[in-house]
């Protein structure tokens, strides 16, 4: 393969501070709303974005996690808290997500600090999925050794039985996360890779300042 030749040029209109509120999570939710209602293949998941998190020792790591909420604060998303992941947050809880809308030529990027949702935040949202999601929620002891994949459909099985016809619990080891930025960034993709990058920093005060970054 000849990675020189894997290349686009993004023909994309560009933009302008201006163009942006000036609260970077009402700028976001302008963004997310087009990305969505653009989006053009069911493939796609607008709300995909990759977050990294890290331990004590700066060692960091990247996954894939869906967007569930957009407060005026912050973004939320949810998982199992003795995940690696989970592990990292509760250790250094800080967390940087980035979302990538190729169809757009945009990207945004966030950093912050990041807790967990309330109770009453994660047990709505958990009872608000499929059936089989929350069940894969107790199954699911994620991000260690299993013997095998029979042992989950085992697991699975099991508790389909024991909770035929009841609500399924939510567990004391899944719930949400809640990341508060203090930077988020804007990229358009433009011609001769000379990008519009727009940044909003967050002061000491809680005030945002928006600058324009070299591509």
């Amino acid at each position: 393969m000849d990675f020189k030749e894997l290349r686009k040029e993004y023909e994309t209109a560009g933009f302008d501070p201006a163009d942006l509120p000036d609260d970077p999570l009402q700028s976001f939710q302008q963004w997310f709303n087009a990305a969505s209602e653009s989006c053009p293949d069911p493939l796609f998941e607008p709300n995909a974005m990759a977050l990294a998190t890290s331990n004590t020792q700066g060692a960091v790591s990247c996954r894939w996690v869906l967007l569930k909420g957009i407060t005026e604060t912050g973004i939320k998303f949810f998982t199992n808290y003795d995940s690696d992941k989970g592990q990292q947050i509760a250790a250094n809880p800080q967390a940087a997500a980035t979302f990538h809308w190729p169809w757009l030529g945009r990207q945004v990027r966030m950093e912050g600090a990041i807790g967990k949702t309330d109770r009453t935040t994660s047990e709505e949202y958990f009872h608000s999925r499929p059936r089989g999601s929350q069940i894969g929620a107790m199954v699911s002891r994620q991000s260690s050794e299993i013997e095998s994949r029979e042992q989950l459909e085992q697991m699975q099985s099991e508790l389909e039985s024991k909770f035929e016809g009841q609500e399924i619990p939510l567990p004391e080891n899944w719930g949400g996360y809640h990341i508060v930025p203090t930077r988020v960034e804007f990229w358009q993709g433009r011609l001769n890779r000379l990008h519009d990058r727009i940044v909003f920093v967050q002061d000491d005060q809680a005030s945002w300042t928006k600058k324009r970054l070299a591509p």
